[in-house]
């Protein structure tokens, strides 16, 4: 079973590729995620968790809903990361995750994604022909990942140095707690109420009042909400005002991939 959590479709891409692969289901974490449920999940492929990377890091909600999940039947568990580039430490917190559920560790699989994080100038966004070369690389590596998941084989992550660890155990604590302000989040006059931004909030983070989004104060700067809105309403004072958003449909729905 593939479990998977994706913000603007480059997760759900990967998890759904290997799920036609391996002849296995993938299942979307987000409502599980927004509502606490943990019902058992049961299966009796190994179990295959696909995540996005925040910080250096899985997303620290994805990684707590996960620590308390119920998972039966297969005692193997892979991990499959998409990043803008750089996975940091997820591998090495991947594998003290399996160790604490008491599952077997089968190793982690990188694979390199279009960039995001829209809101922040010092992570640009890539042009539309890097992206399909990021995408198109990507599908050239699944059938790899899917053989060797497959055969029962141990997938190898890249080698993680000990200052990374050093440097990134204390960082993303740090970087969330106070980096990741919601407040110059706002929504033009072209907002037409839908309510897609919170229902694509992993968080529960946004409320709407008055037919108009509402941030709470407790963001991952996951870009759903910004990247996911139908009508492009919704902005991030003084970051994207006029720059192009990603989801990866734009790239699914030209026959890209």
């Amino acid at each position: 079973m593939i479990l998977y959590y994706s913000s603007t479709g480059n997760t759900e891409f990967i998890a759904h590729q290997l799920a036609k692969r391996l002849d296995d289901s993938a299942v979307n974490l987000l409502e599980r995620i927004k509502t606490n449920n943990m019902s058992v999940l049961k299966s009796d492929k190994p179990f295959i968790i696909c995540s996005p990377i925040y910080v250096c890091e899985m997303p620290r909600f994805l990684a707590s809903y996960l620590k308390k999940a119920i998972l039966k039947g297969n005692r193997q568990i892979y991990f499959v990361f998409t990043s803008g580039g750089y996975s940091g430490i997820a591998s090495t917190l991947a594998k003290r995750l399996a160790h604490q559920k008491k599952m077997i560790y089968m190793g982690c699989a990188d694979f390199k994604m279009p960039r995001n994080y829209i809101i922040s100038k010092r992570y640009p966004l890539q042009s539309r022909d890097e992206n399909k070369k990021r995408l198109l690389g990507a599908k050239e590596k699944l059938p790899l990942v899917a053989a060797a998941i497959k055969r029962g084989d141990r997938l190898k992550s890249r080698y993680i140095f000990l200052f990374e660890k050093l440097i990134t155990l204390p960082f993303n604590p740090i970087w969330v707690k106070y980096k990741q302000p919601d407040e110059l989040f706002y929504t033009k006059d072209t907002c037409i109420g839908c309510g897609k931004c919170a229902r694509v909030c992993p968080v529960n983070n946004i409320c709407i009042k008055n037919r108009r989004p509402v941030w709470q104060h407790k963001c991952n700067h996951c870009m759903a909400c910004i990247n996911a809105c139908p009508v492009r309403a919704i902005e991030y004072r003084g970051s994207t005002e006029g720059r192009e958003l990603y989801h990866i449909n734009k790239y699914v729905n030209k026959k890209y991939l």
